[in-house]
């Protein structure tokens, strides 16, 4: 992931948790903001409850994947938050719930929705 793609400073973190929105899922929260750039950025809180360093690197590895390849829509900062139970889930399980979470806060493009509809 390029680094104009990354949320890195504190402030851009708490400006998505606390002006966006956010839904829920039982492995994942999407919380999203719009950005004003032509650039859709991601950042990842997987908090210590979660696992050790070593599980928290995987699933935020996972999930810099899952971003990476996701057609998401351009001008918004995306924050990824794991619940605890992303602990234990294989990368397609991961995957499904990322997906779901775009596809709710309507983050996709309308030919990647149109696509999976059909498969």
């Amino acid at each position: 992931m390029r680094k104009e793609q990354r949320l890195r400073r504190a402030k851009d973190f708490a400006a998505v948790r606390h002006e966006g929105r956010s839904w829920a899922e039982k492995l994942l929260v999407l919380a999203i903001r719009r950005n004003g750039l032509e650039v859709t950025r991601f950042g990842f809180i997987i908090g210590k409850r979660v696992g050790n360093a070593v599980l928290r690197n995987k699933i935020k590895r996972r999930l810099r994947e899952i971003s990476r390849l996701a057609d998401v829509q351009e001008g918004w900062d995306v924050v990824f938050i794991a619940r605890s139970g992303a602990s234990s889930a294989d990368y397609q399980t991961l995957n499904r719930s990322a997906v779901e979470l775009f596809r709710r806060a309507k983050l996709l493009n309308e030919s990647s929705q149109a696509a999976e509809r059909h498969e």
